[in-house]
């Protein structure tokens, strides 16, 4: 499995997740920027994503929904503050009901980080929550573990 630690830490209000892959940074990075790529691994192995908007500019968007097991579809949007192709991209993530932010569930503030490592690369993804009843709602939902369950799907992808 090519993720190395989940670190949530209350204080700074971030949950961090460290990945390393037997890959060129490059193709690391086509992971996010092809959405047929990112569709294939966002999301856990259960709730396969379906990437609708695909703007990995500052100021795009990025929509998409993961179905669930059952046939239930949930929403989510990035919004895209910044892009250093191909090592860097932030972006903050929140839910969507019908096509519009939902104002009653957490954003938070995702900073992803390619690197050179040992002949393949390391991915750090950081999420900073706004609130500490913010992270840890998200926590209760399962984020930690979906989170390394759809990382967990890129070294397949990778392979292929």
């Amino acid at each position: 499995m090519s993720v190395t630690s989940v670190d949530k830490d209350l204080d700074t209000l971030t949950l961090t997740l460290i990945a390393d892959f037997a890959a060129p940074v490059e193709r690391v990075w086509r992971l996010w920027a092809d959405p047929r790529q990112l569709e294939r691994w966002w999301g856990p192995p259960t709730y396969p994503a379906t990437v609708e908007e695909h703007d990995l500019t500052p100021g795009g968007e990025v929509t998409y929904f993961m179905t669930g097991p059952e046939g239930d579809r949930h929403r989510g949007w990035w919004r895209i503050t910044s892009v250093s192709e191909p090592t860097a991209l932030e972006f903050t993530d929140g839910f969507a009901d019908d096509g519009k932010p939902k104002d009653d569930m957490p954003t938070m503030s995702v900073t992803v980080r390619l690197s050179a490592r040992d002949g393949g690369t390391r991915m750090e993804m950081r999420s900073l929550f706004d609130s500490r009843e913010q992270m840890e709602q998200m926590v209760s939902m399962g984020m930690e573990e979906g989170l390394k369950e759809a990382v967990g799907q890129i070294d397949a992808l990778l392979a292929a």
